[in-house]
């Protein structure tokens, strides 16, 4: 996941030493107005460099925690390899048209993945996605690479090779259903909010066109 944070810069900090450096020998530290004159300056240098190197908000990326329930934190560990093997063979597979199929298979397994990890309860409508669906979508990822890393031609490897690209597009759309379909509660529970609403408004006089 990714966190923002407040970088600030070390030039204010430097101003400071040399305030310091340059009162000790221009002017040299002998009373405690000395000191007091220098601190000022220093303070006043400390800020004037703080206006013009301001901090910076920095994002970075940093691991996930690890869950507690010992299940997800398996989920997460099979979501990080299955993504991690996807994009490398996606760097593997120099076709356009396949890499783009492979963004969008990447891109929604993620998304499956992310919801499941927030919402274990529905981990039992994706367990053929995960136990078969996503796993042999890779196999045959793997057996492409295999052949076309070959940099040659021939019956079988041509026509497995277009099988699997042909393939391609119906999983695509099945992940897509897929993730849909884990919707379908909030989906019938916003349907639900919005009749009651109506009713109430309705009830109430609130809705139509006699309202001034």
């Amino acid at each position: 996941m990714k966190v923002t944070k407040r970088e600030r810069s070390v030039f204010p900090v430097y101003l400071i030493g040399l305030v310091w450096i340059f009162s000790a020998f221009a002017m040299g530290i002998h009373s405690i107005w000395g000191y007091v004159g220098t601190a000022i300056f220093s303070a006043a240098a400390y800020f004037v460099g703080r206006a013009i190197f301001p901090d910076k908000l920095v994002e970075t990326e940093v691991p996930d925690p690890e869950p507690s329930d010992p299940e997800l934190a398996a989920l997460k560990k099979e979501r990080d390899r299955a993504i991690s093997e996807i994009r490398r063979l996606n760097d593997n597979i120099e076709d356009p048209e396949i890499s783009a199929q492979m963004d969008h298979i990447e891109q929604t397994a993620g998304k499956i993945f992310d919801y499941v990890l927030e919402h274990p309860e529905k981990k039992s409508l994706v367990r053929r996605f995960l136990d078969y669906y996503l796993p042999t979508t890779i196999k045959l990822l793997h057996q492409y690479d295999r052949m076309d890393s070959l940099g040659v031609s021939g019956e079988n490897i041509t026509g497995t090779k277009a099988k699997i690209r042909g393939m391609l597009d119906t999983v695509c759309s099945a992940f897509d259903r897929q993730l849909d379909s884990l919707f379908q509660d909030e989906s019938m529970d916003v349907s639900a909010d919005i009749t009651v609403l109506e009713q109430m408004m309705t009830q109430e006089g609130l809705t139509g066109g006699g309202m001034m």
